[in-house]
């Protein structure tokens, strides 16, 4: 008899293992059993066999799922900036951003991150890889602490260009980050991780990326940067090291098993075989990519090398959503349409790249897949609405048909964060009222 404190049952489970049960790990109807925050049995009724559970989920005619990772973003910061400055280019657009997050507090981060947070969980995001760039990290682990999500946190370093006034904090924050390690690392119940994230190849010079890959190895941290995100970063990095940007950090000794690599638009066929050598894990961003028309990442060849890639939103600045079911779709009709290759990226390979692949690409080995011993990070999907009939298959409904508001229940590390679409634990309503307030104060100072 198997004991459980979470029964979900009589779902369609997609396990993303690619087992022998089908092509992803399916099982037409079964039940995925929890306890703590750990999967303990996956399987039809009759492979489970007897078990009690105190609470039972009735996910009958439904699809229970890994939750999405989303290995690239930045949430807090992005919020606030969201629908400015639209039709920019990459780097007017961020130097018009600076001015707002100059101007950010420690309350209006909070609900900023809060805001996204409840995004991505009734969008059934279960885990997310913030990258911190020019702005407070402690807001948004307040943050977390009212809407549990698992999140790997990278604190922002930079110390030339745009954040060239941050050298001094960066400089200083590395050289204590044992103490921010100490405070934060695999704290909140074991959901939140703390990283290094030297914003780019333009921004941090050769003293703080070694100096970051130097914390890392003392702490075992991840490091989660951004990397050739368009043909003005590789000019800039072409005029001062006559070298494209993956080449000049493989000089630095930055790459490594414990990168992760955000866009990778304009990589050559020498950079990716770097990427392979070295295990580099790769952020995949088709959307804000295609937006701020940073390129098309080469994808074919990655995968062909062996390259771990993961799907990602990026931004609420330069997406506009934490929605990985655009995404994914976007993701797939791009590559077909660019290669000219309607088999490229099939349903299941899209599922599997925001799902187990992009946990992966967040180091995140322990989630994105059910399977007994796996985090409890799961998510249940109703796809019996007009947008996705008559459902022949249900993997190409959630990638073509389905949408965020799909999402029915959110369980993260065993806890349910959404339940029947019901965001838990906030008034939802109330805290977007306050956050409008608080954004239009923002942007009136930041104008002065």
């Amino acid at each position: 008899m198997i004991e459980a404190d979470l029964a979900i049952t009589g779902g369609e489970l997609l396990c993303m293992t690619g087992q022998s049960t089908g092509e992803s790990g399916t099982v037409p109807t079964g039940t995925v059993l929890v306890f703590g925050n750990r999967i303990v049995a996956v399987g039809s009724e009759s492979q489970i066999g007897p078990y009690t559970a105190t609470k039972t989920i009735d996910a009958t005619d439904q699809v229970v799922m890994p939750g999405f990772s989303n290995c690239h973003t930045h949430v807090g910061s992005n919020v606030l900036l969201r629908g400015l400055n639209e039709d920019a280019k990459l780097f007017e657009w961020l130097q018009s951003m600076w001015r707002l997050k100059q101007n950010f507090d420690h309350e209006t981060l909070r609900l900023a991150s809060l805001a996204g947070l409840a995004e991505m969980a009734l969008a059934g995001i279960t885990s997310f890889n913030e990258h911190f760039d020019a702005y407070s990290v402690t807001p948004e682990i307040d943050a977390l602490k009212t809407i549990p999500l698992r999140a790997t946190l990278g604190y922002g370093f930079a110390d030339i260009g745009l954040y060239g006034e941050l050298a001094d904090w960066s400089y200083r924050a590395l050289d204590g980050f044992g103490d921010i390690v100490s405070r934060h690392h695999n704290t909140l119940d074991g959901r939140l991780r703390v990283a290094l994230s030297p914003h780019a190849t333009y921004s941090c010079t050769d003293k703080l990326w070694r100096r970051c890959a130097e914390v890392a190895k003392e702490y075992e941290l991840t490091i989660h940067t951004h990397l050739s995100e368009g043909q003005q970063e590789h000019q800039f990095v072409a005029d001062n090291h006559d070298m494209t940007p993956t080449a000049w950090l493989h000089s630095l000794g930055l790459l490594a098993p414990n990168l992760t690599a955000a866009h990778c638009t304009t990589l050559t066929d020498d950079d990716i075989a770097l990427m392979a050598e070295h295990q580099v894990k790769v952020a995949h961003c088709p959307i804000s990519n295609a937006k701020l028309c940073s390129g098309i990442m080469p994808i074919r060849k990655l995968m062909a090398a062996g390259v771990t890639v993961g799907l990602a939103t990026d931004g609420p600045a330069s997406h506009n959503t934490l929605d990985m079911f655009q995404e994914m779709k976007f993701g797939a009709i791009t590559h077909k349409n660019h290669h000219l290759d309607p088999e490229l990226l099939t349903v299941t390979d899209m599922l599997e790249m925001g799902t187990r692949e992009a946990a992966k690409a967040m180091h995140l080995d322990e989630a994105g897949t059910l399977a007994p011993g796996q985090l409890a990070d799961i998510i249940v999907v109703d796809l019996n609405n007009a947008h996705c009939a008559p459902r022949y298959d249900s993997q190409a409904a959630l990638v073509y048909s389905s949408r965020a508001d799909d999402v029915v229940h959110t369980i993260v590390n065993g806890q349910a964060v959404v339940e029947n679409g019901v965001l838990q634990g906030l008034d939802l309503g109330a805290m977007l009222a306050e956050l409008r307030d608080r954004a239009a104060s923002l942007r009136q100072r930041s104008r002065a």
